[in-house]
């Protein structure tokens, strides 16, 4: 059992990362009572993210052991506290990386908390208490009211659960940059967890949507399945240059590294590339396809509160969804091994409140 904090005298029963070898086992840890302005949920489901693979792993040298990991949570709310009026016991919540900011500084004023100096994040971060954080693989969760979102009826709270982080991170910059325009042009890098969403809000927004992957075996699904309207083989020469000074827009969702120029010649002249994905290793970026298209290349993190919940809302207008294989946690170590080779279509799903026993 973890170490308890003043205040930490709930006793929630989870699943942790002990070390750096990625093997994750059960772990009985406490969580802070419900303040004044909590919620406590009842965690239903999480999503699993690529980036629970690199913090249980330590790829990044930065987890603090043990971690419980999870950033995309949803389930019900069984406490509020006395200052919480936006919620109430039986809300369908989600929860996605954010646990805390300072909510002072003029970001976190303007709704763009997810920049604040001192963000803490769902797990493996530092409240205000000082305890550390733990996220969603879990039984059960408690939450400042400021970092929850209300999910929509229509949404089922599994496929809505990969919503919370990958769904806002191509959110975000097709927000900021306002993509979301019909009959657009939109490519997308990478078509895994962030990319697949990425074509449905494309497609709900009625723009032409171009999946561009070093995968050939990829475009059936892309264009069958998910309603792409152009498939890229990356590696492909020929392709590439029928299709320079295509697209309007590019979101890059790839975590490996790779060369931004080939992909920069895709975009009209000024022509936006939006950088999401978060390769270890610096990507090359030349300076001739920017300065000769007078081309923009953006980055961004997430989301803020105020846009998550713009997109769930927006989401439960379209009835947009994740494409998820729904796991037990017997099954997780095995999930996390498949996702690091990429093998699922499109986001693994803990079923937290399943009877399975890891």
């Amino acid at each position: 059992m973890a170490e308890t904090t003043p205040n930490h005298t709930q006793c929630v029963s989870g699943w942790a990362a002990r070390d750096s070898s990625g093997e994750v086992t059960p772990f009985v840890f406490m969580r802070r009572e419900n303040g004044a302005d909590d919620v406590t949920i009842k965690v239903l489901y999480c999503g699993m993210c690529h980036t629970d693979l690199h913090y249980i792993r330590n790829d990044w040298g930065i987890t603090i052991y043990p971690v419980v990991p999870g950033h995309e949570i949803t389930g019900i709310i069984t406490k509020v506290g006395g200052n919480v009026s936006n919620f109430k016991v039986g809300d369908r919540v989600g929860v996605g990386c954010l646990a805390a900011s300072c909510l002072k500084c003029d970001l976190c004023k303007n709704s763009e908390e997810n920049y604040c100096e001192q963000l803490q994040f769902t797990y493996n971060g530092i409240f205000w208490d000082g305890s550390i954080t733990y996220g969603g693989y879990s039984k059960m969760l408690v939450a400042d009211k400021r970092y929850v979102v209300h999910v929509p009826e229509n949404l089922p709270l599994d496929k809505a659960a990969p919503l919370l982080c990958a769904g806002i991170t191509v959110f975000g910059p097709m927000k900021q940059h306002n993509m979301l325009q019909a009959g657009k042009k939109l490519g997308v890098v990478g078509l895994g967890g962030l990319g697949h969403i990425a074509i449905k809000f494309a497609k709900a927004f009625g723009l032409h949507m171009t999946v561009i992957s070093t995968s050939p075996s990829k475009e059936k699904e892309a264009k069958e399945r998910l309603g792409a309207d152009n498939f890229i083989v990356s590696t492909d020469p020929k392709q590439m240059k029928a299709n320079v000074r295509s697209l309007d827009y590019i979101i890059d969702t790839v975590s490996a590294v790779h060369s931004l120029g080939p992909i920069l010649e895709l975009l009209k002249i000024k022509g936006t590339l939006a950088i999401v994905g978060a390769p270890d290793k610096p990507m090359e970026l030349p300076s001739f396809p920017l300065i000769f298209g007078k081309r923009t290349v953006s980055g961004s993190i997430i989301g803020s509160i105020k846009e998550t919940q713009e997109m769930l809302d927006l989401c439960g207008k379209y009835n947009i969804t994740c494409e998820i294989e729904l796991v037990t946690p017997d099954y997780i170590n095995k999930a996390l091994d498949r996702l690091a080779k990429n093998d699922v279509r499109y986001r693994f799903v803990l079923d937290v409140a399943s009877e399975s026993k890891l």
